[in-house]
């Protein structure tokens, strides 16, 4: 299984990469997990063509080539970094690859709450008509104390959350092999991809 890991920040410390850096390595017999970073990604400017740039389009092909993403966020005065909202508001604006998309969303912060704001705004996010990503329900997975979380060799030392983060992960593996059964034919894809706020506004069937 092919996954796709997003770096929900451009900071060159983040504990999210270290947190998808231990995924990558621990689960590397269970998926192939590739970490995509937006820190190139230009600000939104929403381009009448609708063409992405070219780290848009290369994190956009990425993701419709994988079989299921994993975003993971810090929070940002409870929310999501702004550099995260630019990146997916790029990608609902012009290729809409994470349609039909399974997610896993994670997310590591210095302090002991975890990112729990943070992601649940992340789903509302991903929810939109123009994204309608497959979100794995029942799940939060919430790294506190991410500074002292892992070791010299990025093992994660608090057992207690690598077995969640077992546990986490294995729910994810099945919700992506249930959702590409779900979705296999369906129609749906296509007709989100063309969805629009102005056909709604004037009254047009989608």
């Amino acid at each position: 299984m092919k996954l796709v890991g997003i770096v929900g920040t451009n900071s060159s410390e983040s504990t999210n990469r270290r947190l998808l850096q231990y995924m990558k390595q621990h689960y590397s017999e269970q998926a192939e997990i590739e970490i995509c970073e937006i820190d190139e990604i230009p600000v939104f400017n929403e381009p009448e063509d609708k063409t992405a740039p070219q780290a848009v389009q290369v994190l956009s092909d990425k993701i419709a080539a994988s079989d299921g993403v994993i975003f993971a966020t810090p929070e940002y005065d409870h929310s999501i970094p702004a550099v995260l909202k630019n990146a997916i508001e790029w990608l609902s604006y012009t290729t809409r690859p994470l349609i039909n998309k399974p997610v896993m969303i994670i997310g590591a912060s210095l302090g002991a709450l975890g990112t729990s704001r943070a992601q649940a705004h992340l789903r509302q996010i991903l929810e939109a008509p123009e994204l309608k990503a497959l979100i794995m329900p029942n799940v939060e997975y919430l790294l506190g104390r991410a500074l002292e979380a892992f070791d010299d060799d990025g093992n994660m030392v608090y057992k207690d959350k690598a077995k969640e983060l077992d546990n986490d992960f294995i729910e994810f593996l099945s919700f992506v092999k249930l959702t590409e059964k779900l979705t296999a034919n369906s129609k749906f894809f296509e007709i989100s991809k063309q969805f629009s706020w102005k056909q709604v506004a004037n009254g047009e069937d989608m």
